[in-house]
């Protein structure tokens, strides 16, 4: 027998157990890892728009290529502001502009906002002269402060609450009996008003017709005046980042439906946020909700 042949032979014979054995030896790292990730809590999982498990860095990668990431939040969710500002970071490259947009602050609060990202008055000013959220300081303050502090635009999106308020008892064809002056701050009219929209539909059901058909034109006025304020302040070489409520975005409905109407060129991504018991299990209703969505547990503490 060829000498050559027996030496390989031998080599394989005394090879196979080691190699049996680092094999079971690797199934029992992968299970302790597994075992160790089941143990420890984890504050977020996102997933794809198909429910499959994905990571940040996939989203990053998508909004870099997107004209517009609406990023749909739960207001009270200190995870989901802790992501939004590590993905605004992440989008600000150079070569390109990044403009910060937010529904928290209304068409009329843009001056004073303004004037503290350029350092002309304080952060106390600013809160006296805008109508700034509960959470303001906890959630929506490093935002703004990321804007000033790396010299970008922060627009102020969505329409003055007494309007929104002026519709839900009057309607939306009302808004042309409005001032001049009013009508500035909001987008232009005659709004264009779908009652199938999505959105709108199950708004008017979960209010069990509480409102009438007032209560989602009032929505769908907020919806259009962020978009329309989205679309004025479009970098021509970058990505605008808008922070929402979820439901202002879910099913690409709300503002991407306004989006659509006027810029329908437009690349819009989508992120939804939501919060579940058991975030290893995807919940299935939310298949389609976005394109990308960031589960994260329902004990999570809230700041506010």
């Amino acid at each position: 027998m060829n000498r050559r042949f027996i030496l390989v032979i031998t080599a394989l014979l005394c090879a196979t157990p080691f190699t049996l054995s680092a094999q079971k030896e690797s199934k029992k790292t992968r299970q302790a890892t597994a075992n160790i990730v089941a143990s420890n809590p984890s504050p977020y999982l996102i997933y794809t728009s198909e429910g499959e498990l994905t990571s940040f860095q996939n989203i990053v990668d998508a909004a870099l290529k997107a004209d517009v990431v609406l990023f749909g939040e739960l207001h009270d969710n200190p995870m989901i502001h802790w992501l939004q500002l590590l993905l605004t970071e992440s989008l600000d490259v150079e070569g390109k502009e990044l403009v910060l947009g937010a529904e928290m602050f209304e068409t009329d609060d843009q001056l004073p906002l303004n004037e503290y990202l350029n350092g002309v008055i304080n952060l106390s000013k600013l809160e006296g002269n805008t109508r700034v959220w509960p959470n303001f300081k906890t959630d929506y303050l490093p935002l703004v402060d990321y804007a000033k502090n790396n010299q970008c635009r922060f627009i102020a999106t969505n329409v003055p609450r007494r309007y929104a308020s002026f519709v839900y008892y009057h309607g939306l064809d009302t808004l042309e009996s409005l001032s001049d002056d009013a009508k500035k701050l909001l987008p232009p009219l005659p709004i264009l008003y779908d009652g199938t929209v999505g959105c709108y539909v199950e708004m008017l059901e979960m209010s069990g017709g509480h409102g009438g058909e007032n209560l989602p034109k009032s929505q769908a006025l907020k919806d259009a005046c962020m978009a329309h304020n989205i679309s004025l302040n479009l970098p021509e070489n970058g990505v605008f980042i808008h922070y929402n409520g979820a439901f202002h975005s879910q099913n690409k409905d709300g503002i991407a439906w306004y989006l659509r109407q006027t810029k329908p060129e437009l690349k819009v991504l989508t992120i939804d946020a939501t919060e579940q018991e058991d975030m290893s299990i995807f919940d299935e209703e939310r298949l389609g909700v976005a394109d990308f969505i960031i589960a994260t547990p329902t004990n999570l503490t809230k700041t506010h």
